[in-house]
């Protein structure tokens, strides 16, 4: 598969959309929110040329954690990659469910495999909820969800000696993604997300396309394989920033709104 770098196009005067990746872009990995982030958003939220958004993997209540007050400042939420979410922070809005696209029958055959190859993995911890089903993904951590900071932070650095994360995937789109239709992304630290072809954060862009002249994406995990990637490289959108941290991406957003109000 060729591998595409993030869309770039030049930026058109007009209404324009910062989207945003939350893991690893807007906070820290599952953290909440700092009050510099917060005071960036309520800058760029502030021109009446530019709407600010999220999407994210993560259930509602999840992001709204991480958030904080900062939700207020959005014209739209999309959790679950966009089939749950909120329109000018009021209207919840549930499009899919993926247990629905798969059956029960497939659903059982995958959870069962995720489960075997979890058990039989010779990891330093194992804290519990390993996979876990939301409206349009599954979430799969071997370590799992339960974990603590600490755990979390000990399983990040054996990851990158033993690649746990990258080779479970690879083993899982072996054997599932062309048989049911699948795709596998590595969304966070101690996990990744399991979704029908199409539900990854592109979904939200059909909610989104005719209303902007300009969406400009930004994200952390734009690296083929990564979760921002197929939205990072998609056509619909202007532009997509590859951030490193939450610091990096108060950068680029003062850089993207320096060159949306220099077009003539």
């Amino acid at each position: 598969m060729e591998h595409k770098e993030p869309t770039n196009n030049p930026i058109k005067k007009g209404k324009t959309l910062l989207l945003f990746d939350i893991d690893g872009t807007l906070t820290a990995s599952r953290k909440t929110i700092k009050q510099n982030m917060i005071d960036c958003l309520q800058k760029a939220s502030s021109y009446e040329d530019i709407d600010i958004a999220t999407v994210g993997g993560s259930d509602l209540p999840k992001a709204q954690e991480q958030l904080q007050s900062s939700i207020d400042l959005l014209k739209f939420v999309f959790t679950e990659n966009g089939l749950v979410y909120l329109d000018d922070k009021k209207e919840l809005h549930k499009v899919d469910k993926l247990i629905n696209y798969l059956g029960y029958d497939k659903y059982k055959e995958f959870i069962n495999f995720c489960l075997k190859y979890i058990a039989d993995l010779d990891i330093p911890i194992k804290a519990g909820t390993f996979v876990e089903l939301r409206t349009g993904l599954v979430n799969v951590s071997p370590i799992g969800r339960n974990c603590s900071q600490e755990e979390r932070d000990a399983f990040v650095v054996f990851n990158k000696e033993h690649k746990v994360l990258e080779k479970f995937r690879e083993t899982l789109i072996k054997n599932f993604a062309e048989k049911y239709k699948l795709e596998i992304s590595i969304g966070g630290q101690i996990s990744f997300d399991v979704y029908p072809v199409g539900w990854d954060k592109r979904y939200c862009l059909q909610f989104l396309e005719k209303l902007y002249d300009n969406i400009i994406f930004f994200g952390d995990k734009g690296y083929f394989g990564g979760n921002d990637y197929e939205i990072m490289t998609d056509p619909r959108i202007t532009r997509g920033v590859r951030v490193q941290n939450p610091e990096n991406t108060i950068e680029c957003i003062n850089k993207i709104i320096e060159e949306i109000h220099s077009i003539k």
